[in-house]
């Protein structure tokens, strides 16, 4: 096999979370120009656009919905994906939200919901699709981290809990895995502009205090994560586990 072909999906089905826009959005077309067949799932609105974009494009896709939120909600989605793709070989935990309040006066509730999305539903799906890779001995798992997995941000604990504890849960998974030849690791995006940054990209000061920091001098696109998605996707980084990919201008070099 050339190295070329080594990053080719084709013959597998991949669920991608969060699919609907964004980030989780750039990398489901990404997965489905590489010869992917992709379950794009939407938590707070449909991926019926995304998965039409892949279609359109001559690709295999289908449009989930399910509640992160809830506690059942990773089960039905994993159940749904069974039905339309069967158990997929790549899995990427995209979606989460974000929860912006002083530490001091953050609400108990919206802390939970956070955690329930960003961390117990990444866990849950890791858990139903890694059975299933176990049996095959062969599956790929892709967690999306953030900058927030090194550092505590403003005003965000929730969002910098789930996102630690997603970094370390990687890693815990690839210990187990990995010699069952089921690769788990993680993207840790930087700044991106997407939906859960448009408080930061509006706010004059902190839009430039970010983009002073960043040695690219620029926020990154959602498609910037494509190239990471499928390398993590394919036989390419079939000797990579627990490996953490920063995927952010530079920042982290600062």
């Amino acid at each position: 096999m050339g190295i070329l072909d080594r990053f080719r999906l084709e013959g597998k089905t991949a669920l991608v979370t969060g699919a609907a826009g964004g980030l989780g959005g750039a990398i489901a077309i990404a997965l489905a120009e590489a010869g992917a067949a992709v379950a794009c799932h939407g938590n707070r609105r449909p991926a019926d656009a995304t998965a039409e974009k892949i279609r359109a494009a001559g690709g295999k896709a289908v449009s989930l919905s399910a509640d992160l939120s809830l506690s059942d909600g990773a089960g039905k989605l994993f159940s749904a994906a069974q039905s339309a793709m069967g158990s997929p070989d790549i899995l990427v935990n995209n979606a989460g939200m974000i929860h912006r309040d002083a530490a001091e006066s953050f609400d108990l509730e919206a802390w939970n919901t956070v955690l329930q999305v960003n961390l117990t539903s990444v866990f849950r799906l890791s858990q139903l699709a890694g059975t299933e890779m176990l049996k095959r001995r062969n599956g790929k798992i892709i967690n999306i981290a953030s900058l927030l997995s090194f550092q505590g941000g403003i005003r965000v604990p929730a969002y910098a809990a789930s996102k630690g504890a997603v970094a370390q849960l990687t890693k815990a998974l690839a210990n187990e895995w990995a010699g069952r030849n089921v690769q788990v690791n993680a993207i840790a995006p930087g700044y991106f502009r997407t939906e859960n940054t448009s408080a930061l990209q509006n706010d004059e000061t902190r839009n430039r205090q970010i983009l002073e920091r960043i040695p690219a001098q620029r926020w990154g696109e959602p498609e910037d994560l494509a190239g990471a998605a499928v390398f993590l996707s394919s036989a390419a980084s079939d000797y990579i586990n627990g490996e953490v990919l920063v995927v952010d201008g530079g920042w982290m070099a600062r």
